[in-house]
C-alpha cells in the first residue's frame, strides 16, 4: 500500500517539484499540499498522512510552530525542507530536537532538486518507517553552570569514543553529551550525517547544552579531554597518533559507505590507536555506515555498543552493527551516558 504524503511549502514551486518527484515513485501518493501551517494543520486533523514534507520558512503559521503541534496532537512522522542560511541551520536543530525525523537541505533551482531527488526519497521511505520518541529531557536545560576546570596536569586522558549516528541522531546526541560531566577521562569524537553547514549549527547546540566542550573538528587539531569534536560536512575525519598526542585529520575524498563524513572512516581509524584505549558507538540511522569500522575496532581489542531498538528511531546502523557480532554491548539511549562516563571514569 503507498504511503500517504501531506506537502506542506509556502512555495508553489516546490510544492509542485516535491509532489512530481513523490509521484513518480509508486511507494508514496501525495494526497494533497498545504501554503502554510495552519493551512496543514487542518488538513492533517480529516486526511490523517502517513508522512508529511514540511518547510521551516512560511507565512501565518512557520514550520516550527506547526511543527510542534503535529508532535503534540498527531505524531505524525515530518521531513524537514531547510534553507541554506544560518538562521535555516539552527530552525533545523530546534525542528530535529521537537522530533521531526530528519531534513533535507532546500535546493536553489529545479536542477539542483533533481540531484537531490534519491536524498529525498531515501528519507521519507525512513520516516514511514521511524519511531516517534517523546522530546529529550536535555532539551531546555543548560548545564554549563557545573563546569568544573581542569587543574593543570589534568589535560590527559586515556580513552578515545568514537560516535556514528545518521538519522534520529541530534536528539540522541542531546540524551547523551550533555550528560557527560566536564572532567570525563576521554575525548569524543562524533560523525553525524549532515551537509556542510549543519554541523555547526548542531556544535552549537550541544554545547549550549553541555558541560564538556563541543565544536566542530578542525584539521590537524590536537584532542583534548573533556572535549567533542563534530565532523564537519562534507568532511572524512579521522583520528591520527603523533608524538604521543591524538590529532584530527580532515579528507575531502569520495563518500565511503555513501556518505560524508563517514562513520566507516572514523571507526577506522580509531582501530589503529595503540596508546588509548578505544570505545566505538553506533546510534540511530538508516543503512549500514559503521559496521565495517567497528569490526576493526572490535577486532583490534577496543570495545564497542550499540543503541537499542526501542530507543532508536531508525535501528538501521545499530542493526547492522549487532548482527555483525562486533558489539560488546547493547544500551537504551537514556542509560548510554552513565554507561560510558562508568566505563572510561573522570
Amino acid at each position: 500500500m503507498k504511503k500517504r504524503v501531506l506537502v506542506v511549502d509556502d512555495s508553489a514551486f516546490m510544492r509542485r517539484i516535491i509532489t512530481d518527484i513523490l509521484k513518480e515513485d509508486n511507494r508514496f501518493e501525495v494526497i494533497e499540499t498545504a501554503k502554510n501551517g495552519k493551512e496543514a494543520l487542518l488538513k492533517i486533523k480529516s486526511l490523517k498522512p502517513d508522512v508529511i514534507t514540511l518547510d521551516v520558512e512560511m507565512p501565518i503559521l512557520n514550520g516550527i510552530e506547526t511543527l510542534k503541534e503535529i508532535m503534540s496532537n498527531y505524531k505524525t512522522p515530518v521531513v524537514m525542507l531547510s534553507s541554506l542560511t544560518q538562521d535555516g541551520a539552527e530552525a533545523t536543530m530546534e525542528a530535529l530536537e521537537l522530533g521531526a525525523v530528519d531534513f533535507i537541505a532546500k535546493p536553489s533551482s529545479i536542477f539542483e532538486m533533481d540531484s537531490k531527488k534519491e536524498e529525498l526519497l531515501e528519507k521519507i521511505e525512513a520516516a514511514t518507517k521511524a519511531t516517534i520518541h517523546k522530546k529529550p529531557t536535555t532539551a531546555v536545560k543548560r548545564r554549563k553552570n557545573n563546569i568544573k576546570t581542569l587543574k593543570k596536569g589534568e589535560k590527559r586522558f586515556s580513552t578515545l569514543i568514537g560516535i556514528g549516528t545518521s538519522t534520529g541522531g541530534p536528539r540522541a546526541l542531546q540524551e547523551i553529551i550533555p550528560f557527560f560531566p566536564a572532567d570525563i577521562n576521554a575525548s569524543i569524537v562524533i560523525v553525524q550525517h549532515m551537509p556542510p553547514g549543519f554541523t555547526k549549527s548542531l556544535a552549537k547546540r550541544l554545547d549550549s547544552l553541555s558541560e564538556v566542550k563541543v565544536k566542530e573538528a578542525e584539521a590537524d587539531e590536537v584532542l583534548k579531554r573533556g572535549y567533542c569534536y563534530i565532523a564537519p560536512g562534507n568532511y572524512h575525519v579521522l583520528i591520527k597518533e603523533k608524538f604521543n598526542e591524538l590529532r584530527i585529520e580532515l579528507n575531502d575524498g569520495k563518500n565511503v559507505s555513501g556518505h560524508k563524513p563517514s562513520v566507516d572512516v572514523l571507526m577506522n581509524s580509531i582501530s589503529h590507536i595503540k596508546k588509548y584505549k578505544t570505545i566505538g558507538a553506533i546510534l540511530t540511522g538508516m543503512g549500514s555506515d559503521g559496521t565495517k569500522g567497528i569490526q576493526k575496532v572490535n577486532d583490534n581489542g577496543g570495545f564497542t555498543v550499540a543503541q537499542d531498538e526501542e530507543s532508536s528511531v531508525i535501528f538501521g546502523m545499530p542493526k547492522a552493527a549487532i548482527n555483525s557480532g562486533a558489539i560488546d554491548k547493547i544500551i537504551a539511549l537514556n542509560n548510554m551516558a552513565k554507561y560510558l562516563t562508568d566505563k572510561v571514569g573522570v
